[in-house]
């Protein structure tokens, strides 16, 4: 469908306007993932469809720093509004929604100002530096009545979705352990140059691999395994010194490696390893293995591969000979019954949805304030050098995150 201006919207083919702040689009992630592959994927498709024929129509504002990376970006995807002003377009009763792809360190003072503008608020994770001001966040967003969002995608790879469903169908009979691979090797610079921007790697400007995968983790082990009930954690700064964007050298005072162990109820133990000073030997960059008393599975983000007890080969540990068992041959790989979309755009999708027919959308600020909790006391356990409970949060409850479950909805997405 032809790409339509905020006054043709509402007449062509029942489409229903969303005007959306959104804040940090010339930034990495907000621009690939946000903007390009989900918003303007979500217009290219024609919006969302809704019960009744209607369809939500998102109309995007650019909001950023840089007024000629802006109007470049704006020009180059069709998009005429942009604005450094962020007052400005709180200000604009027309923009129910605003969106934050910011650096943590700048996002929760932007999501205070649009609250009180009485916006709906959705942000990448994590959505504050620490647990507290995300408790706050979460409790002005409920005290002002607006719904709210915190990005959860990995929940929507293709890879874990498979392996969700697994978990639902009993394949894994009592699950037992997981263990998970993620990262890849960053480049320190100056040449080939970093992929990854500076600040990742400044404690300072809130970097760091632990408060960045911990996040992630906590989502996906409670959506997928149980809630997460202690953690033993270990960071390490392998490499002391990189080079920024401008190609300096700098001090890297975050750690670029994470280390840790979760425990879950029933006696589920769960490793995950986190790097960025790691060359990939495995098929993807995420891969989480799953082993239970009635088989196990290997999800990454796209594939996942299984092999049930029965397929399972006896083993027989022998340090004198080279094994005669092709391990690798004895696994099956999921089919693929129904392809999953991008997980930021059907993500999105959901949470549009939620602001304008109210449909459930559980991934409020309060599930990213456990996935900061988990990675403070992650950094609390490296430091002390002990294992650490995961105590419950008191969170303010009016309602808006109420419904279905996380996995639930994800799986529901797909």
């Amino acid at each position: 469908m032809p790409e339509a201006t905020a006054g043709e919207s509402s007449e062509q083919g029942g489409l229903r306007p969303v005007g959306v702040i959104m804040n940090g689009v010339t930034g990495r992630m907000g621009q690939n993932q946000h903007l390009l592959r989900s918003i303007m994927e979500i217009r290219r498709q024609g919006g969302i469809e809704l019960a009744g024929g209607q369809r939500i129509w998102p109309e995007p504002v650019l909001v950023g720093r840089r007024e000629h990376r802006l109007r470049e970006l704006g020009e180059r995807i069709g998009i005429e509004r942009w604005t450094t002003d962020l007052s400005e377009a709180l200000a604009d009763p027309t923009l129910p929604v605003y969106f934050d792809a910011q650096v943590t360190s700048a996002r929760p003072e932007a999501v205070r100002q649009a609250i009180a503008a009485g916006k709906h608020v959705y942000c990448e994770k994590p959505i504050a530096p620490d647990v507290d001001t995300a408790l706050e966040l979460q409790r002005l967003a409920e005290e002002a009545g607006i719904k709210h969002g915190v990005v959860q995608d990995k929940l929507f790879l293709p890879g874990l979705l498979k392996l969700r469903r697994l978990v639902a169908d009993g394949f894994f009979g009592r699950i037992l352990s997981v263990r998970g691979e993620f990262g890849y090797w960053v480049f320190e610079g100056p040449e080939p140059r970093a992929q990854r921007p500076s600040w990742n790697y400044r404690a300072e400007d809130g970097g760091g691999i632990m408060v960045d995968m911990f996040c992630h983790w906590r989502y996906v082990i409670d959506n997928l395994f149980g809630p997460v009930r202690t953690v033993t954690a270990l960071g390490a700064t392998h490499i002391p010194e990189r080079y920024d964007e401008g190609g300096a050298p700098y001090e890297a005072t975050a750690d670029d490696a994470a280390y840790g162990i979760f425990e879950l109820d029933d006696g589920i133990v769960v490793q995950l390893n986190s790097s960025w000073c790691t060359r990939v030997d495995r098929d993807e960059l995420l891969e989480l293995h799953v082993d239970g008393t009635h088989g196990s599975a290997v999800a990454g983000l796209h594939g996942c591969r299984i092999q049930p007890r029965a397929a399972t080969p006896k083993a027989v540990w022998n340090p004198d000979l080279p094994s005669d068992i092709d391990f690798r041959a004895g696994w099956a790989d999921v089919p693929e019954t129904d392809p999953a979309d991008n997980g930021f755009k059907a993500q999105w999708e959901l949470f549009l949805r939620h602001v304008v027919a109210d449909d459930p959308f559980p991934w409020g600020f309060g599930e990213g304030a456990k996935g900061i909790q988990l990675a403070e006391l992650g950094m609390r356990s490296w430091q002390e050098r002990r294992t650490l409970d995961v105590p419950e949060l008191v969170m303010a409850r009016f309602g808006s995150e109420a419904g279905i479950s996380g996995a639930e909805a994800a799986a529901g997405a797909s």
